[in-house]
This record gives C-alpha cells, sequence and structure tokens, in this order.
C-alpha cells in the first residue's frame, strides 16, 4: 500500500483526504513509479471543486497533473525505459500520491542538472509556457505581449522565455511584492491589477499601439479587459480561468475590436501526440539547463498539508512554482 490524497466528493480544501491506496502493477505500456516531488497547480483546484468533471464522471479521484519518480516497475511492452530512470510528465489526474502508475508514453526522462523538485514543478507550467509562445502564438523580436498572473507558476517561467525570444513583455499583477517578484523574471513593466485599470495601463505603456498577443488565465475578471488591450487581428489565448469560466458573448465584439482572434488552448491537446511531447519537453530542459529560463520552488508541502497548499493557492499566497513531497 501506499498514501495518496483522494477525493471522494466535491468541496472546498477539506475534501482532500490522505488515505491508503494501492497503485496497482503496471499493465502493458505503463510504468510504476515512485515520486520524489509533485507539482500543484490551479486545475488540481478545478477537479477538486467539479468546475471540471472527472474522466468518466465518477468519484473518488486522485488529483494532480505532474510529478517526478523514479521507476519502480516496467510493464509488458515498454522499451526505453527500465528501473532506478528519473522520470517526469505531465498528465491528467492521480500525481497526488506516493506511488502511481502512468502511461509510459506519457513520461520523458529528466537530464542531469535537473533536481526532483525543479522537474515537478515546471512541466506542466514550462510545457504550457512553451506551446503557448512557440506554438498558439509564436512570439518573435519586436512583439508585445500581456501575461496575467506574471507572478505565478506559468508567469515566471514565461515572462523570462518570451524576453529571450525579444518580446516587450508586460504581465499583471495583484501585489507590491508580486509585482517586483515577476520584474525579476523577464517582465518589461508590470502592472498592479488593484491598483490600476490594467487596459488603461496597456495603452499608455505602449503608446496606444495595444498588444500583439495577451495570455490570460484568469478568464471571468480580466476577459474583457484584455480584449482591450489588442491590436486589429490580435490573438487572445484564454488558458485558464482562475477567477470562473467566462460567460456567453456576442462574437461580433471581436469584429468591432479589430477582427480579433481568441483560442481556448490547453496542454494535452497541444502535446497529444508522442513527438511534440519530446520536443516541448526537449525544448524546456534546454531554456532551463542554459540559464534562459530560472525555476525556483518557492513553496514546498508535505503530500499529507494537500489541503492547506489548495488554501493558499486559492487564497492568492503562493507564487511561482510550489510542489508537495511525498
Amino acid at each position: 500500500m501506499a498514501k495518496a490524497i483522494r477525493i471522494h466528493e466535491h468541496g472546498g480544501p477539506e475534501v482532500l483526504k490522505f488515505e491508503d491506496v494501492d497503485p496497482g502493477k503496471p499493465g502493458r505500456g505503463e510504468i510504476l513509479i515512485e515520486h520524489g516531488a509533485i507539482g500543484l497547480n490551479f486545475i488540481d483546484v478545478y477537479y477538486r471543486t467539479g468546475l471540471y468533471p472527472p474522466p468518466g464522471g465518477s468519484l473518488p479521484l486522485t488529483p494532480g497533473g505532474e510529478g517526478v519518480g523514479k521507476v519502480l516497475e516496467v510493464g509488458e511492452g515498454v522499451t526505453g525505459l527500465k528501473r532506478g530512470d528519473r522520470v517526469a510528465y505531465a498528465v491528467g489526474l492521480g500525481a497526488y500520491a506516493e506511488r502511481r502508475v502512468v502511461a509510459a508514453d506519457r513520461v520523458v526522462k529528466v537530464p542531469d542538472g535537473i533536481s526532483d523538485e525543479q522537474a515537478a514543478g515546471m512541466m506542466l507550467k514550462g510545457m504550457t509556457a512553451e506551446y503557448l509562445l512557440r506554438r498558439t502564438f509564436k512570439v518573435k523580436k519586436g512583439d508585445t505581449i500581456l501575461f496575467h498572473a506574471a507572478a505565478g507558476g506559468v508567469g515566471l517561467i514565461a515572462g523570462q522565455w518570451a524576453k529571450h525570444l525579444g518580446a516587450t513583455t508586460i504581465g499583471t499583477a495583484g501585489s507590491p511584492d508580486k509585482v517586483k517578484l515577476a520584474k525579476a523574471h523577464g517582465f518589461d513593466h508590470v502592472i498592479n491589477y488593484r491598483e490600476q485599470d490594467f487596459a488603461e495601463e496597456v495603452k499608455k505603456i505602449t503608446g496606444g499601439r495595444l498588444c500583439d498577443v495577451v495570455y490570460d488565465s484568469v478568464g471571468k475578471d480580466t476577459f474583457e479587459g484584455s480584449l482591450n488591450c489588442l491590436k486589429p487581428l490580435g490573438l487572445l489565448a484564454l488558458f485558464g480561468q482562475s477567477s470562473g469560466p467566462v460567460p456567453p458573448f456576442n462574437l461580433g465584439v471581436l469584429a468591432q475590436k479589430g477582427s480579433l482572434y481568441i483560442t481556448r488552448p490547453t496542454l494535452f491537446t497541444y502535446n497529444a501526440k508522442r513527438e511534440d511531447l519530446e520536443k516541448s519537453a526537449r525544448a524546456l530542459f534546454s531554456v532551463v539547463k542554459s540559464g534562459v529560463v530560472r525555476v525556483e520552488v518557492r513553496q514546498r508541502y508535505k503530500l499529507a498539508e494537500a489541503a492547506q497548499a489548495h488554501r493558499d493557492l486559492e487564497g492568492r499566497k503562493t507564487t511561482g512554482v510550489t510542489v508537495l513531497v511525498p
């Protein structure tokens, strides 16, 4: 038996229960891993509250979509992996556990020079930054971008990466400390959205030229303002909804504001193919190992303290990368 966090009903952080669970044996195409560290992400909250329905629509479930660990057992038909290999992944659910079975084609080997905690905290967030900046909208020198939640896990990685690509980087954050943190991680300008109208500030910063792309993981609270930050033919990449889902709206507004584009991308779609997963991971490992992107673990909790980690995450008390340690 091993310990894991389980959810038997949707609700607040109190529904996260630390229980004995049998991780099972790996089947064909699967591996059993023992976690060294587990990443914490806002999507975990969505599954806990029921905003995102669990696969198959049934409970209980074990949340968590990213982790790193050593291979304990290899199932039939698995090649290229052996007992003792250190691997990392970003998949749907099941990471909040000491041990778990996972599909072998969804993991990648972690290179030397990257710690367990770094890997656990950067796979989902780092590969999200990769597809947003390199595939959803190919950021290049001279572009101007706006990134909401700039002091969050994805934001701190994206700010450094986008700056490396030559963009003018504008971020939003909710406190002076978070503004300072974002500025230290690649953002040229950071707007405190609690004190300033971010759309008006973007106009001032850009001299009225506005942004080529806005990356928005906040959703309902920032949606209209995000559209107002885009130049004609600009793109809004709505990749999360921490403030709630965007309500239905008139698509004609996109025409009125300059033939704008909106997309609702997900990492799981962008990395559904094994070759895309490998390319994304290689690009991420490369910028981290080269020092272009610093991945700093800023909060650590024991796995058994997952409920407190969720309270702090929802209370906007965390910044950057947070990990759970079994």
